[in-house]
């Protein structure tokens, strides 16, 4: 699955895109959503979030998690340590939903690689 988020203004109105796909790439749920007045960083946490949440509805029990921000993707990892206190309780939720599926892996990738997510978080905040 492919997340993404993204806040106008830092705290700003906020958006989180997630697109879901099957083994085959086929794309089963996309949903872009306003989710308040939010930080980037945190926007990009609960977009992860309710990624593992849709995958879990349609019975996934493996998950590959891609999305373009690189300090979510590293925090995950564990290669970077979480400091900022609001993102702490996001991140934890984030790995007792991951412990969940029988295997998952996250990759970071650059914004043109994420644009279908990308365009939900655009649309959502367009529209929102």
């Amino acid at each position: 699955m492919n997340v993404d988020g993204g806040a106008r203004g830092n705290p700003g109105p906020a958006a989180i895109g997630v697109v879901v796909r099957n083994d085959d790439g086929a794309v089963v749920e996309a949903v872009g959503e306003t989710i308040g007045r939010q930080t980037n960083n945190v926007a990009e946490y609960k977009a992860l979030l309710r990624g593992l949440e849709l995958a879990s509805a349609h019975g996934a029990t493996v998950v590959e998690l891609i999305g373009d921000s690189e300090l979510v993707v590293r925090q995950i990892e564990g290669r970077y340590k979480v400091k900022n206190a609001d993102l702490k309780p996001l991140h934890a939720k984030a790995k007792e939903m991951l412990s969940q599926f029988e295997n998952w892996e996250i990759r970071h990738v650059k914004r043109a690689q994420n644009a279908d997510a990308d365009t939900l978080v655009n649309q959502a905040l367009d529209n929102g």
